[in-house]
Parts: C-alpha cells; sequence; structure tokens
C-alpha cells in the first residue's frame, strides 16, 4: 500500500527529531510491505522568515493532499522573525482550526526502567498508562479576545471561554468510544464551581455518558485533579478536558514518564485526518547539537499510523521497539540521569534495532 504523508518539519529540533521519525516509518514500513510518499513544507518560523506567514496557502495545499501530516515543532526566542511578524505558533492554531483537528489524543505512559528520572516515588508511577483527551479548536485559545492596545483602554485585554454543546459532545464521544477499548473509565475535568462554560461541559457530559452504560464517569475539578496527578495517577485511564485545561494538565504528566521529550500526540477530525507531534517545544536551546529526545515524535509516527491509516500492527511494532531499546538501556540526555547518553541518531539506531516485522 502506498500512501503520501506531508512533513512540517519547523523549528529548533524539529528537523533533527522529524528526520529520526522518517527512518522508523521508512524501516517499519518496508517490513510491512507499504510504500509512503513525503513531502516537506515550510512552516513556524521558517515560513515566516520566507512568505511573511507561519502558515502558508502552499503549506496548506501540501496537507491536503496528503493522508496525515507530521510535524517536529514551532517557536523559537525573541527576535527570530522580523518585528511585527506574526507569532509562529499562530501557524499552528490556524493549521488545527483549518482541519477542524477538534480531538488532540496524549498517551502517557510510565516506563518502569525510568522511574528514577520521574520526580515522584516509584511506587506512585507503577501501572500510569493514560491518555487525554482534549479539545482542541474550541475554549479560551479560539474566543473572542482582545489584545492590549487595540481598544481606546489600553490596559484592557481579554480572552474569552467559550464552547457550544456540539463541541463538548463530539470530544465527549471520542473519549468514550477510546474507553470501550480501554479500562472503561472516563474522567471528565472542568472548573463547574465558577466557570460557567464548565457547567455546560459537564452537564454535556454526563449527558453523552448515558447512552455508555458499560462506562464509569467521574468529574474533577481542575485543580483537584491537577493534585491527583501527581499523588494517585495509575487510577486515571481516560482524561477528557477543554483546551487550556488539556494543555496544561497533559505537560503536567510528562513528568510521569521521565520527560517531556517521551510524549506524543495526534490531532484528528471527524474523517480521522490528523496532524502527529510530539508534545514538547521547539527547545532552541539545543537545536542542532543532536542530542534531542526523538521519542515523542517517532510514537506520534505510530499513531499516525494507528487513527490516520488504520495499520494497526505496525504501529504497535514502533512502541514495542521503543519501550525495547530503552529498555535495554538507551537514553537520550534528558532521561540519562547519570548513565551515558546517546545522540539523536545513535537513539533511534538502538530503536531501529529492535524494531520487527511481522511473524511469518
Amino acid at each position: 500500500m502506498d500512501t503520501t504523508l506531508t512533513l512540517l518539519p519547523g523549528d529548533g529540533i524539529g528537523p533533527e527529531i522529524v528526520q529520526a521519525a522518517v527512518q522508523v516509518l521508512d524501516k517499519v514500513t518496508g517490513l510491512y510491505g507499504h510504500t509512503i510518499r513525503y513531502q516537506e513544507a515550510l512552516f513556524g518560523i521558517a515560513a515566516i522568515n520566507a512568505t511573511g506567514h507561519p502558515l502558508p496557502a502552499e503549506t496548506l495545499r501540501a496537507c491536503e493532499s496528503a493522508s496525515a501530516v507530521l510535524m517536529g515543532a514551532v517557536g523559537g526566542p525573541a527576535g527570530s522573525t522580523p518585528p511585527g511578524s506574526p507569532r509562529p505558533e499562530a501557524g499552528l492554531l490556524a493549521l488545527r482550526k483549518y482541519f477542524d483537528l477538534f480531538a488532540n489524543l496524549r498517551p502517557v505512559k510510565a516506563y518502569p526502567v525510568l522511574a528514577a528520572q520521574a520526580p515522584l516515588r516509584a511506587e506512585l508511577l507503577a501501572g500510569v498508562d493514560l491518555l487525554f483527551v482534549r479539545e482542541l479548536t474550541g475554549g479560551i485559545y479560539f474566543g473572542p479576545r482582545m489584545e492590549i492596545g487595540e481598544s481606546q483602554d489600553e490596559a484592557t485585554a481579554y480572552d474569552t471561554m467559550l464552547y457550544t454543546v456540539p463541541e463538548v459532545e463530539r470530544i465527549v464521544r471520542v473519549a468514550c468510544e477510546t474507553a470501550l477499548g480501554r479500562k472503561k473509565r472516563v474522567t471528565s475535568v472542568d472548573k463547574a464551581n465558577v466557570l460557567a462554560s464548565s457547567r455546560l461541559w459537564r452537564a454535556t457530559a454526563e449527558d453523552i455518558l448515558r447512552g455508555y452504560p458499560d462506562l464509569a464517569l467521574e468529574h474533577n475539578l481542575v485543580d483537584s485533579f491537577a493534585m491527583l496527578l501527581m499523588t494517585r495517577p495509575a487510577s486515571f485511564d481516560v482524561v477528557v478536558t477543554e483546551n487550556m485545561f488539556g494543555d496544561i494538565l497533559s505537560d503536567q504528566a510528562s513528568v510521569l514518564a521521565g520527560s517531556l521529550g517521551m510524549l506524543p500526540s495526534a490531532s484528528l477530525n471527524a474523517s480521522r485526518f490528523g496532524v502527529y507531534e510530539p508534545i514538547h517545544g521547539s527547545a532552541p536551546d539545543i537545536a542542532g547539537r543532536g542530542i534531542a529526545n526523538p521519542t515523542g515524535t517517532i510514537l506520534s509516527a505510530a499513531l499516525l499510523l494507528r487513527h490516520s491509516l488504520g495499520w494497526e500492527a505496525e504501529a504497535a511494532a514502533i512502541e514495542h521497539a521503543v519501550e525495547a531499546a530503552i529498555q535495554a538501556g538507551a537514553r537520550t540526555a534528558d532521561i540519562a540521569a547519570g548513565q551515558p547518553a546517546l545522540s539523536t541518531q545513535e537513539f533511534t539506531a538502538a530503536i531501529l534495532d529492535h524494531l520487527a516485522g511481522p511473524i511469518q
């Protein structure tokens, strides 16, 4: 089977980690008899500097013509774009909105051999395997806003957390359908004791869960959940929440895996078209040094195979190879904790060594 993927390497360490993921994709697709064609497009700072826009029309066309998109990272230090130019992160929000990528999946798994890298006691990490289902195209990131200086009152700015019932319904359904194949537990996170939008969220979640009698639903306030995530993380399975809460909480959860560099994500629309990327930023301080952890990007590639292409065996092969390499002692600098650290390329090679094809 042939397919086309669009690569958006982006900024900072993005090109390095995307290249690592491509190596893994090339090997696994070869083992399973597939062919992937790649097309690369400008995104983020590179796009701003070349075209004046973080998401040029040519990049959108390249994404439209592909089965899915694999992205690296976006953003950079102050002064990396011309004065007055758009923020590179604006391109990411525009990409999500254009393709209606409303469902963001962020799995968090704690590897026992990396327990020493996490700030929590090892016994708290046992059995941690949870999935954040984050609403991605609504809420405070997309609601009505005003920048400082845009009105006569130059001392005021605002952002609006706005949700509709249909927006909440569709993301909660994604969480429910996912939970059916896991431990059948859904935790909905909101701030219903204060926010009107959260009260709408909670009521809508309860309505949807009535159609899933096999699932257990619990509600947590976001501040309480943030504490419980650090004190009993293994008690959660599928966590569904709004845009900003999901952004913050899934980054917080990265400490359970030992490093922000470990975590992948998938951003999907109703047609299962997706943009796949690690949850970390562009890390400009280490860009070009060849020491970035490519795990989040490689696991994002596995999610791409599973969710947009339907290649479950190939996705599982990548995930098994990553875990086997880590189990065998492969470490990048962020998860080394005193052990010898591998370069990005050496770590990728270790994963490739553990990558196996179907049993004949």
